[in-house]
């Protein structure tokens, strides 16, 4: 059997000019395998730890430390395993961690490792990384969210809302999908270009104008749908990532809009201000509507709200069986976002995203404000069909890596290629 030989890491630059980490391993049959990890400006309080060096280099963004884990804590333990044990692997990995948020070794070096293994394994098999990964059923290519108008913690302007998104819903495939989405966030760059508003893009590749407010940001939206040639709520619904761990101050136990007008609100007004927003624009998701911590606020906007809208967890499930579980017994959200990097290893994820979908949550796979060119998440939404992906706007070679790997899948696929599976906007 194939035997993991060696395995080097280097210190690279993500999408927003910071350190992290890429690892490769090389197998004893000649085989090679490699992976970039990415990193988050929003992240959950929980989420597993990246390793940084601190002090002046890269102004304490380095990951030498976490780079030097590989070489010498974990790449002594993995050599001369079999890079198609990926869940005794991940658990090794885990264990010379130590720590419930790898904080250690660090997350980053820990699923570096984790995921150049899983890439190393299918070249083993001889299969692509989503058949490899989900079996012979993985077949279903996502149903995009393109962030094109970026606010919060993405974009220095006034807007609380972290992203504004696009789901292109009347596309017949993915191909057709994302050639729409594509061409509203063009139109909608001649619409802010007519108003003279700024048409430079946030860490994500959306927009990022000053507005002078959320509704602002959604007239846009829409403007752009009807300019495409297309029909809002029909060909293309709008998703949120309101992100509102950013702006909710535990002192008061207030969500406040600090980059907008100052208004606060606590959770049963915020979930009054999103029904309102629904009532008016073709809403259909809400991705972090409020806090991590908030966990009765997310009980009463899922009795709310759950009926009709997608109610995304990120920042309060954070990839974590623990915390999904906690909000399934809850009733809290009815979907979670998935991010590799939150928890650390690919195993955990897919054991996360097996455990949502066995209870009924959608899961929706997700990249990072801080990316890579590496497409690890396109070949995970596929294989274990989630049905709905987030990587950014059409925008920045970072992102449409992941768009491209998509189209190459679906043309691979070929007639067995699936979409459209959970319409779930239609309700």
């Amino acid at each position: 059997m194939p035997a993991i030989q060696e395995i080097r890491a280097q210190e690279i630059l993500d999408s927003r000019g910071q350190p992290t980490v890429m690892a490769g391993l090389t197998l004893d049959n000649g085989l090679c395998a490699q992976a970039m990890v990415p990193s988050g400006a929003s992240t959950g309080e929980n989420e597993a730890l990246e390793l940084r060096d601190g002090g002046q280099r890269y102004l304490g963004k380095g990951v030498l430390q976490a780079v030097k884990n590989i070489h010498e804590v974990i790449a002594p333990k993995l050599k001369g395993l079999n890079p198609l044990n990926q869940v005794a692997i991940d658990q090794l990995l885990c264990d010379l961690d130590g720590t419930a948020t790898k904080s250690r070794l660090g997350a980053n070096a820990i699923l570096a490792v984790s995921m150049a293994v899983a890439r190393a394994g299918a070249a083993v098999a001889g299969l692509p990384l989503y058949r490899y990964l989900g079996g012979t059923g993985a077949a279903t290519l996502p149903m995009p969210m393109l962030n094109i108008i970026n606010g919060g913690a993405h974009a220095g302007n006034n807007l609380d809302i972290q992203e504004f998104m696009i789901m292109p819903v009347g596309g017949a495939s993915f191909a057709e999908a994302l050639r729409m989405a594509a061409e509203v966030f063009q139109t909608l760059k001649k619409v802010l270009s007519a108003k003279k508003l700024s048409t430079g893009v946030g860490d994500e590749g959306g927009f990022a104008p000053d507005l002078t407010s959320h509704d602002a940001a959604l007239d846009l939206m829409v403007a752009a749908i009807e300019q495409a040639g297309y029909k809002p709520g029909k060909d293309v619904v709008i998703s949120l990532d309101p992100a509102a761990s950013e702006f909710f101050d535990k002192a008061s136990g207030e969500y406040v809009f600090k980059k907008g007008d100052g208004s606060r609100r606590n959770a049963g007004a915020m979930t009054d201000y999103y029904r309102d927003l629904a009532a008016r624009y073709p809403i259909v998701s809400i991705e972090d509507g409020l806090a991590e911590g908030d966990w009765d606020g997310w009980v009463h906007l899922t009795k709310e709200l759950g009926s009709k809208l997608q109610l995304v967890g990120d920042d309060i499930f954070v990839t974590n069986v623990q915390y999904l579980q906690k909000g399934i017994q809850l009733g809290a959200a009815n979907a979670i976002l998935i991010k590799l990097n939150q928890i650390g290893t690919v195993t955990e994820t897919l054991e996360t995203i097996n455990l949502a979908l066995r209870h009924g949550y959608r899961a929706v796979i997700s990249h990072r404000s801080g990316e890579t060119e590496d497409t690890f998440i396109a070949d995970l939404a596929v294989a274990m069909n989630t049905g709905q992906i987030k990587t950014g706007s059409a925008s920045r070679s970072e992102r449409i890596a992941k768009y491209n790997r998509l189209l190459m899948i679906e043309a691979e696929l070929g007639p067995a290629a699936r979409f459209r599976e959970d319409r779930f906007w239609q309700r």
